[in-house]
């Protein structure tokens, strides 16, 4: 297995012929992420000696003769690191055909085309999730068709409920993939394992221990050419209502009775059934974009004048949502989930605020009074647990001290994670239908008041941590 407890391995694989049926086969996150993604899990089961027969076959509505999409497959596995054996392998079986995925008799020609059993993997805009189930339900498909779609799964609330019930009159939950790769960060899902693998803190993960608990996931980088789709999403939709709050679940669920995609499941739309705003209150929750300014010495723009960007769509670059769990455990603690682009000094990770102890008499705490704080990393798992401990010089004082932990690099990154669970056929690292909602419904109030204009749109200077007082 790899170093996260319950996360398909490699080696764990079937080893019958798969073939991934790309529609959006010439998107961005084809070249950058899937066909990457697929080349490393390829790579580790060669590795084990139990290799995976796999054939990625691209689909839009733009033809590409072969020899090109071919050409594209073993730039972007080269760029990717891939091993040559594995390139080759891949490149030489790789297919383009041409598919309107909202024609019935397009998207069939394309499974039969497939030369392996097959996974249907809509890498497509949201709207067009409900036209390929619609397109899909007029067709009799193979009894061992696995759809994956990637999130967002529709645009809101009504669109998630709608695009579940299509997708579940077409094929079982079973045989669906949700793809938010983030549940396939290694810190992600580890926080089940730092939580019910060590007593200590298993025993402390409560509103009487816990003061406070951020999830932060900033980036200096900025739009990178991504303009058109992320005008379109904005941090809120693109971050917080999908990553983090799988991040959240993973860190508030209760104990499951196995780490199985059941009980997993299970426990994690339990507690984020349990999430709202702060006291209710949509003002908790803030927006911001950046204007100029530099970034590790590299001029930003201000956020409205990259190409690209309609200034008057008002899209944030930052967002920060103010939550509760409105169960026994986590009663009135408070959860911050935060994400931006063009911030300077970065934060990954989330950060568990215990509360201070009191102290016996003639033992003087730090300065700030402030208690310890477990830190993991979100993005290499690191863990930082601070501490107080007499000091050197002064046996009546205490000092801060950092207790370090590094867990290591993952076999697979995260995307490729995901992938190696659907080609197992393990749904552990997918997301379920009600989940999918649950995380809407949360946000829903969010996206009504700011698309209202109630609450301000305030600013950042590229290369900051953020406007002032957050």
């Amino acid at each position: 297995m790899n170093d996260v407890a319950g996360i398909p391995a490699a080696d764990d694989l079937a080893s019958t012929a798969r073939t991934f049926a790309i529609l959006g086969g010439n998107g961005d996150l084809t070249e950058r992420l899937l066909i990457p993604a697929l080349g490393q899990v390829v790579d580790a089961a060669r590795a084990r000696r139990t290799p995976i027969d796999l054939s990625i076959v691209g689909a839009a509505r733009s033809p590409q003769p072969d020899d090109e999409w071919r050409a594209l497959v073993r730039s972007s596995l080269e760029t990717a690191g891939v091993s040559a054996a594995t390139v080759d392998a891949i490149s030489a079986t790789a297919l383009f055909v041409p598919t309107d995925a909202s024609d019935p008799e397009q998207l069939g020609a394309l499974i039969a085309a497939c030369p392996s059993s097959t996974v249907l993997y809509i890498a497509l805009p949201p709207a067009m999730g409900l036209k390929v189930a619609a397109a899909l339900a007029e067709l009799d498909l193979p009894d061992d068709l696995v759809i994956a779609i990637e999130k967002p799964f529709g645009e809101d609330l009504d669109q998630a409920i709608a695009l579940n019930e299509a997708l579940a009159a077409v094929i079982p939950e079973d045989r669906l993939w949700r793809i938010d790769h983030f549940i396939g960060n290694a810190a992600a899902f580890g926080m089940l394992g730092l939580r019910f693998g060590n007593r200590l803190l298993e025993a402390g993960w409560n509103a009487e221990n816990i003061e406070k608990v951020e999830i932060v996931y900033e980036e200096t980088l900025g739009l990178e050419g991504r303009a058109e789709f992320y005008d379109q999403t904005g941090a809120l939709r693109d971050m917080l209502q999908s990553h983090l709050l799988m991040v959240l679940a993973f860190t508030a669920m209760e104990r499951p009775e196995a780490v199985d995609p059941a009980d997993v499941h299970d426990r994690m739309a339990e507690v984020l059934g349990a999430v709202r705003l702060w006291r209710d209150d949509v003002s908790t929750a803030r927006r911001a974009r950046y204007t100029e300014g530099r970034v590790d010495g590299t001029f930003f723009p201000s956020y409205v004048d990259e190409a690209g960007v309609d200034a008057e769509k008002g899209t944030e670059t930052l967002a920060q949502l103010l939550l509760q769990v409105d169960t026994e455990r986590w009663a009135g603690v408070p959860f911050v989930l935060r994400s931006g682009k063009a911030i300077g000094s970065p934060r990954t990770e989330v950060a568990i605020h215990f509360r201070p102890s009191s102290l016996p008499t003639g033992l003087a705490g730090d300065a700030d009074g402030a208690g310890p704080v477990l830190r993991v990393s979100l993005h290499d798992g690191a863990i930082d647990l601070g501490l107080l401990v007499n000091g050197v010089h002064d046996s009546g004082s205490l000092m801060p001290v950092v207790l370090e932990g590094r867990p290591g690099e993952a076999e697979l990154g995260p995307y490729a994670q995901v992938l190696a669970g659907v080609l197992q056929g393990d749904t552990l690292l997918s997301v379920r239908g009600d989940i999918a909602e649950q995380c809407w419904r949360i946000v829903t109030p969010v996206v009504a008041a700011w698309k209202a204009g109630e609450t301000p749109l305030e600013e950042y200077e590229a290369g900051s941590s953020g406007p002032s007082g957050w």
